[in-house]
């Protein structure tokens, strides 16, 4: 790696001088922050100077950088994100949020002056992109806001100078990357930065008019929940529906049966029982208990179980392995061939070479031999840990179909419908997935509504997507979703179309959210990188990045002062003792559990009655923390609280709320 760092120094090194050549040979120094910059280097260009710097090259040198830092890219796999931007500049910021997690590690953020400086090769090659940023260049002025942004492990974060860059990038040339981070940043006040909602509604709005879908999935959960303006049920429908077709369109672009989308978001807290502890909060109590809780340790136990049960011959242990390893759970990668080897294991048990059933199958593995040969056919289908291959796929599912698998005759009604490695036919599509809705599969009674709804019966595939929806079928909810929004056979209800298209817009994670990148620094001690990510989804409206903002917020994880009050401490203490500027705002830490409450969280409404219960005390010095107006009186505020225990106490039954 030391060797890797070598070499981006000495094409930095190679920058300088090359810009050195193109810049006349006076030169003041000042201090811009806290880093020492090149005045020269920073001041703007005439246009003689800028056509020279072009014409000698350009920014060829700041991609010749990138190309060194793209060596990184393997050791961050689990956290890159497919969706790539098109152009020059899409590309680099895809490489960005790549390689930049190489670098951006632990750094804290800088809020004084006394911050340490930039030095040696590292500061020749910030003044060098500060060089080539004067002439005007996209990349070197978008690498010196993503640095600023991010920081790295020897360039301290700098969110002023962040954003004084995304504005020169977004007034240079209306880059759209630059005016979402505008407007995430004037919506958030990240970091101490001034809170400005016209401004950030108005970026937003610029960058999603030009596709980008960070934008769009903000502007559609401000405009659906009134975030710093008003809400407007239509304008939340057009801007979901942007991401939901994008969403359709990437499901409906990868192998039969659709892209996998992966569920990476989950509540930190609740990993550990929930904020206030196993049992007491509602995330961790009754029916609710097992949702998100569910730790790798445990997961380890049920595997180690099923391990042992396999080698006692328990077919279905074999089975529900298999299925383990294809589907995989949040944590883990799939593994294709592991998947593919225990499926293999039942199938040669129950058919011989020959395709035949063997006369020494044991009786009752019916089923498991028919799921069995429903998932190799699948992976055959689709070419998952195997060549494609729809003739040896049409067999496996005829075996799985002559034992009544529901999974297998699905995807017989996928090949027929779709003229896969078979002629297209409609009727014999529509008897095999009819077959399969019937055994009560989301994902055929999902596809049986799309056949029905080309051939204009509305209602019947209303009802079969409503079937499937009922199962979190994504490609249902989005269908109704459309005839919701447009009227078609039935009322139309704005408010129910919205809801629609927000779940098909969430369901795309991969497309605009990095839930992976985030877990993985939460779950190693690195609040500050996880924090960032992490507020970007909650801008977008996902409730479980909403909780988890404001978790990491929520310094005394009850109440902000509760000695001021004289209330026990509740809550659990979350992993983080150490103190960063960029996670002390109390304010943005209520703003973001009442968000996530109005989306059905009931922990985080009882935690916004503790806020308020604290803000109620005259003598809480974290009144100095919210803007003025915000905090109210005392008696607003008692009364704020009382209503939020009251209505988890009566409407959801909490035990912290009702005391019990």
């Amino acid at each position: 790696m030391a060797r890797r760092f070598d070499g981006v120094f000495t094409i930095l090194l190679y920058l300088s001088i090359a810009i050195t050549i193109l810049v006349p040979a006076s030169r003041t120094s000042t201090t811009v922050g806290a880093e020492l910059v090149d005045a020269e280097l920073d001041s703007p260009r005439s246009e003689q100077e800028k056509q020279n710097y072009w014409a000698q090259g350009g920014n060829d040198i700041v991609h010749e950088i990138w190309s060194v830092l793209r060596d990184f890219e393997p050791t961050w796999k689990d956290s890159v994100t497919p969706a790539q931007p098109s152009g020059l500049l899409g590309t680099v910021w895809h490489y960005t949020r790549i390689i930049f997690r190489a670098l951006f590690m632990n750094t804290p953020t800088r809020n004084d002056n006394n911050a340490p400086r930039v030095k040696g090769d590292l500061k020749k090659g910030v003044d060098s992109l500060h060089a080539a940023a004067s002439f005007d260049d996209p990349d070197a002025i978008f690498l010196l806001a993503e640095m600023n942004f991010y920081g790295n492990f020897s360039y301290p974060r700098d969110l002023e100078r962040a954003k004084y860059w995304y504005h020169r990038l977004a007034d240079l040339d209306g880059n759209s990357t630059a005016q979402y981070m505008l407007g995430l940043m004037y919506g958030t006040g990240i970091g101490g930065l001034e809170r400005d909602q016209a401004k950030a509604l108005l970026y937003h709005t610029f960058a999603a008019e030009q596709g980008n879908i960070k934008s769009e999935m903000t502007l559609a959960y401000r405009y659906h929940a009134g975030v710093g303006c008003s809400r407007s049920c239509e304008k939340a429908v057009s801007y979901y529906k942007r991401v939901a077709d994008k969403a359709m369109s990437y499901w409906q672009s990868g192998p039969p049966g659709g892209q996998s989308f992966v569920r990476n978001s989950y509540r930190w807290v609740e990993v550990d029982g929930g904020i206030y502890g196993e049992g007491a909060s509602v995330s961790s109590s009754g029916p609710n208990a097992p949702r998100d809780g569910l730790t790798a340790a445990h997961i380890d136990y049920v595997l180690d179980y099923l391990d042992t049960k396999e080698r006692q011959g328990d077919f279905n242990a074999i089975i529900t392995l298999g299925k383990h390893y294809y589907e995989a759970p949040r944590g883990y990668k799939r593994n294709f061939r592991k998947a593919q080897r225990q499926f293999m294991k039942v199938a040669r048990v129950y058919w011989t070479k020959d395709g035949k059933v063997s006369p020494k199958a044991p009786k009752g593995i019916e089923r498991v031999a028919g799921k069995a040969a429903a998932y190799i056919g699948r992976m055959l289908l689709r070419g998952e840990g195997m060549e494609q291959n729809f003739e040896k796929a049409q067999v496996w599912f005829k075996r799985g179909i002559a034992l009544g698998d529901s999974f297998a005759q699905y995807h017989m009604g996928l090949m027929y419908r779709d003229g896969l490695g078979v002629p297209q036919d409609g009727t014999r599509a529509g008897s095999y997935l009819k077959a399969a809705a019937e055994q009560s599969l989301p994902l055929a009674q999902s596809a049986l509504g799309v056949l029905f709804l080309d051939q204009g019966d509305i209602e019947t595939a209303g009802r079969y997507f409503e079937l499937a929806a009922g199962a979190g079928v994504m490609e249902s909810f989005y269908y109704l979703a459309e005839l919701t929004n447009q009227g078609v056979g039935r009322e139309r209800n704005c408010g129910l179309a919205a809801a629609y298209y927000k779940v098909v817009a969430e369901r795309a994670e991969i497309l605009h959210s990095s839930f992976l990148e985030a877990n993985s620094a939460y779950e190693r001690g690195d609040f500050e990188r996880a924090y960032i990510p992490t507020i970007m989804a909650a801008e977008q409206g996902y409730e479980n990045a909403q909780a988890n903002v404001a978790y990491l917020l929520d310094h005394k994880t009850s109440v902000i002062a509760l000695p001021n009050v004289g209330i026990p401490l509740l809550s659990t203490t979350k992993p983080s003792s150490k103190k960063s500027p960029l996670l002390d705002d109390p304010y943005l830490a209520l703003a973001y559990f009442t968000r996530s409450a109005k989306q059905a969280n009931v922990d985080s409404l009882i935690k916004m009655g503790d806020y308020y219960l604290s803000l109620s005390s005259p003598t809480n010095a974290a009144l100095t923390r919210f803007p003025n107006g915000d905090h109210a009186d005392a008696k607003t505020n008692l009364e704020k609280a009382t209503t939020c225990y009251t209505t988890a106490a009566e409407t959801h039954h909490s035990a912290q709320a009702s005391g019990t």
